[in-house]
């Protein structure tokens, strides 16, 4: 029986539409192979939305994500939009759409493909075997912190104000799903904080370490995040799953994609209690190549992937796109970030042109 499902694009700016091109065309394919029925609707966000509506995140944009099944997001910002005020930047659209659809959990992972250990800048038997993933507490903590601002104290001095904020329900509920997810993995946990200065990570610990209690098969351990950061770079093999907060994870979760080469490789999901997930990849929208043909379609179409295995409860829908970027990988395709000596240059449009020969042929 034919399973259908509403998918929300939001191309979004710079490389965006190109790469959601890639993606799309892959899940028609799939579509075709699994018997899946893809309805596609496209949306603003970010910058297109600034430049056609005068905000970041219009709310047509936002009720068309609410009704879909699954959100495929590309990328979002650019040079054009650096100097608007910070609520009406094309990240503040980003960061409206976690918070309207309550998507509370970020998870990245970075794992090794072999045939990209050389693009790494980092020792083959350092990165060799790496496979990471990152759970990021996504909709608290000190990008939605109140007070927030820039203010005039008395003296007439401009004074800035961030403020990191956890409850520990917040703490309890990231905390859960990232031990389900070390739970399906190799059962390490290691969580993030900065315990040692900050009274809202001891609150972390405290929650995290009594949540541990629930997950005995679970093996709990804690870092601090310089001292994390640190470690990423020295022996990332002794991480399984991290789990961290919003500000420490957006960091972690970067350095940890470039143990892999390259950031133009890795998908993301950021999922709530109910209702749909965004996917989207890890890099940002390159606007220095934006219309070039020069953009990685394969983060993306992994982000593809990563929605109908977390999204749409398709995991062998999600394998066989896994498995073509394999092989495309296998025989010897990259674009320009991925490049070695002896391999294909393609650029965006021929490499899914490669991913849509490779799934047709079986």
């Amino acid at each position: 029986m034919t399973q259908n499902y509403r998918i929300t694009l939001l191309p979004g700016d710079g490389i965006g539409p190109e790469i959601m091109a890639v993606a799309v065309d892959v899940l028609k394919i799939i579509g075709q192979q699994f018997d899946l029925q893809f309805e596609f609707q496209e949306a603003l966000i970010g910058g297109a939305a600034i430049d056609a509506t005068g905000e970041p995140l219009p709310s047509t944009t936002l009720d068309t994500c609410r009704q879909s099944d699954a959100v495929l997001l590309a990328a979002i910002g650019g040079y054009k939009w650096d100097s608007l005020p910070s609520n009406i930047r094309p990240e503040a659209g980003l960061l409206g759409l976690r918070a309207g659809l309550g998507l509370f959990a970020n998870l990245r992972p970075a794992q090794i493909l072999p045939q990209l250990i050389d693009a790494s800048t980092l020792k083959r038997e350092v990165v060799e075997g790496v496979d990471i993933m990152v759970v990021r507490e996504l909709t608290g903590g000190i990008y939605f912190g109140k007070p927030k601002g820039i203010f005039t104290t008395d003296t007439g001095e401009k004074r800035g104000v961030n403020t990191m904020v956890y409850t520990e329900s917040e703490i309890e509920r990231i905390g859960r799903v990232a031990f389900e997810t070390a739970r399906k993995r190799k059962g390490k946990l290691c969580s993030v904080d900065k315990a040692n200065v900050l009274e809202v990570s001891q609150l972390w610990r405290d929650r995290i370490t009594k949540l541990s209690q629930e997950y005995p098969d679970v093996e709990l351990s804690h870092l601090y995040v310089d001292n994390a950061a640190m470690q990423l770079v020295r022996a990332p093999k002794q991480f399984d799953t991290i789990v961290t907060g919003n500000l420490f994870g957006d960091i972690l979760s970067d350095a940890a994609a470039m143990l892999t080469g390259s950031i133009g490789m890795l998908p993301s999901a950021s999922l709530g209690a109910s209702g749909p997930g965004v996917f989207e990849p890890v890099h940002g929208s390159a606007p220095d190549i934006a219309g070039q043909d020069k953009a990685n379609p394969l983060a993306q179409v992994l982000s593809a992937a990563m929605m109908l295995r977390y999204g749409l409860d398709q995991p062998k829908a999600a394998d066989r796109i896994e498995q073509a970027v394999f092989q495309v990988l296998e025989q010897g395709d990259r674009t320009g970030d991925i490049m070695s000596l002896g391999k294909n240059l393609l650029g965006c449009r021929a490499m899914g042109d490669a991913l849509i020969k490779v799934l047709e042929e079986k």
